[in-house]
Order: C-alpha cells, then sequence, then structure tokens
C-alpha cells in the first residue's frame, strides 16, 4: 500500500516514520527543497533526536509524485499552510481519495476547521467523492517517534473511511479510535492550544500545580461551551481528542505551546517567544478565529480572550491571572459562565 505525506515537520515524520515501519510504501513531500535534501542524506529530524528514518522512506519535492497512486493521502503541514497545499495538490488528488488531516487550527477567515478548509477547496465538481478524514489526539511526535504507547482518533462522518484509517494506522505501538463528531474533534486540537499558552504562561509567573489544574479544567470547560454551541457533541470533549489532549499539550515540555506560554509569563515578548520555540505554535495562529467565534456564538471563555489580551499585548500575564481571579462569584454547574 501507497502513502503520501505532504509536510515533514515532527509530527509528519514522526507518522511517516511509524507507517514505514509498518511495511507501507511511504513517500514525504515538502514545500522546503532544503528539507527534502537534508531528510533524504542524513536520515534524522532536527527536532527528533534519536529517531532515524528508514531508508525505506522516499523524499520528494515534486508534489504530483507525493499524490499519484496513493490509497492514503497525509496532510501534516501547519494550519495556515492547509490551504495553500491542498490548492497546490488538487489537480493531481483523484476522486474518491481518503485524505487524513493532521493539522490543527481553525482558519481566521472562514472559521473553517481544516477539514473544512481541505472540502472547500476540493468542491469544485470534480472531488466529490473525496473522504477527509481528521486524525487527533494527546500525541507528541517526539514519543510517537521513539514507538512509545499512543493513542489517537480517526473522525469521519463516514464510519467506513474512519475505520480504514483506523486500520491502516493501528499497532502495537499506537491504538486507534474512531469517533463520527468531526467538528468536536477538530475543535478541541485547536483550542487545547490556546489554554496550553495559558498554563505555560501559569507556570513562566511561577505559579504551582493547583493553578495547572484550575486551567486545564476551567479551559476544558470553555472549550465545550463553545462546541455545544457550535453542534459538537459533549462526550468527545471529554474523550482523547479534547481531555486527552488538553492535559498532554497543557503540561508537557514537548508542548511548544506550553514552552511559549512560559516564555511569555516569564516576561519575554509573545513574538520572541515564538521566534524562541523555533516551531510553529499553533496556539498563536488559533487565536483570531476563537476570538471571533465567541463573539458570533455569543459564548463566555476567559481565559481564552485573557490570553488573546496577553499575547496582543493589551496586558500583562500577572494582571490577567488577577482578573480572571476576581470575576464575578460563579456556581460551577452554571455551565452558560
Amino acid at each position: 500500500m501507497k502513502i503520501g505525506v505532504l509536510g515533514a515537520g515532527t509530527w509528519g515524520i514522526a507518522l511517516a516514520r511509524m507507517l514505514a515501519n509498518d511495511d507501507y510504501d511511504v513517500t514525504v513531500w515538502s514545500a522546503i527543497e532544503s528539507e527534502v535534501d537534508e531528510l533524504s542524506e542524513k536520515r534524522v529530524h532536527r527536532n527528533l533526536p534519536g529517531a532515524d528514518i528508514p531508508k525505506s522512506i522516499a523524499f520528494t519535492k515534486d508534489i504530483e509524485e507525493v499524490c499519484r497512486d496513493k490509497e492514503i493521502l497525509l496532510f501534516a503541514v501547519p494550519s495556515v499552510y492547509v490551504r495553500s497545499t491542498v490548492e497546490k495538490a488538487r489537480e493531481f488528488i483523484p476522486d474518491g481519495q481518503i485524505i487524513v488531516d493532521v493539522a490543527k487550527g481553525i482558519e481566521a477567515e472562514t472559521l473553517f476547521t481544516m477539514s473544512q478548509v481541505i472540502e472547500d477547496v476540493l468542491k469544485d465538481g470534480k472531488h466529490d467523492h473525496v473522504k477527509v478524514v481528521a486524525l487527533s489526539g494527546p500525541t507528541h511526535a517526539e514519543e510517537v517517534s521513539r514507538d512509545m504507547p499512543t493513542t489517537i482518533v480517526s473522525a469521519c462522518k463516514d464510519q467506513d473511511a474512519a475505520k480504514r484509517v483506523q486500520d491502516i494506522f493501528m499497532n502495537t505501538c499506537m491504538r486507534v479510535y474512531t469517533n463520527d463528531d468531526v467538528l468536536g474533534v477538530e475543535l478541541c486540537g485547536a483550542l487545547k492550544n490556546i489554554i496550553a499558552l495559558a498554563s505555560g504562561i501559569s507556570t513562566g509567573l511561577g505559579n504551582g500545580d493547583n493553578a495547572k489544574a484550575a486551567i486545564i479544567t476551567r479551559g476544558m470547560v470553555e472549550m465545550t461551551r463553545l462546541g455545544l454551541a457550535m453542534g459538537a457533541k459533549q462526550e468527545t470533549f471529554a474523550g482523547l481528542a479534547g481531555i486527552g489532549d488538553l492535559i498532554v499539550t497543557a503540561t508537557s515540555m514537548h508542548s511548544r505551546n506550553n514552552r511559549c506560554g512560559m516564555l511569555i509569563g516569564q516576561g519575554v515578548k509573545p513574538s520572541e517567544a515564538v521566534k524562541q520555540v523555533g516551531m510553529v505554535v499553533e496556539g498563536i495562529n488559533a487565536l483570531p478565529a476563537a476570538m471571533k467565534l465567541i463573539e458570533k456564538y455569543h459564548v463566555e471563555m476567559p481565559i481564552i480572550s485573557m490570553v488573546d489580551a496577553v499575547v496582543k499585548e493589551e496586558t500583562d500575564p500577572r494582571s490577567a491571572v488577577a482578573a480572571l481571579m476576581s470575576r464575578d462569584k460563579k456556581n460551577e454547574m452554571n455551565f452558560k459562565g
């Protein structure tokens, strides 16, 4: 079986490595030509030390080659590049193709999730039978690349497609569950990154585990509140794509969002913090869309709103914490606010 991977970042390479070790024929494409040359020659990713890249993986600069005659096309580019990458690949994607997306984000202009972005680009009358599967969950590339036990969710309205992806990606190290709540799974994947920024900011300020637990718990309430307003299922937020992914992203030093938040809490300007992390910080990218969704659906999301204010430098982290702690008294069971 042939699988094409578009994107050679840590997550794309970790999954390509896993699939190749399961004896699938894997080809990886990157828009960055120097990245293709380096990976092809050195067989190691600079951000995945200790994880050798199998010699069976082919690397290409030709987007037609990575798309041609593949049972699965795996889109593993950052969320801000999903639309442009699909546009480049569109003429080479056959109708009936199963596309797996692992990017986590919401497009700021359209408020589309990543699967909706892909479907929008392919809404041309020539791709009516393409199936888009969102693959999301608590999955640090650093651990997957070392064959550590991991669980993930394959989400698609077409459960046959979700189960097909489950069959392909599941092995002794990766356990895959299916879900038909694509919207909920993708909202979780985007919003949890913002809550992880908040968790990191709190840690950077010197706060402890009590504050972190509060941010994770109340952050999940905010995520669920918006999800329900948009028509997602509450059970999804209590599952792997929801609380599972939020816990790992808000607590681990593997998390770019957590690390970026810590730097901001320590007084580093947000733009400089992103540079110091050295990789894409999806929580920063998700903030504009999140703020638009808060306004559109009239939901109260104080943690996410305060992170937005801090990132825009409209307030400082310590003042943001004080504002959250001094909000009006609430009953925890009052789910609306």
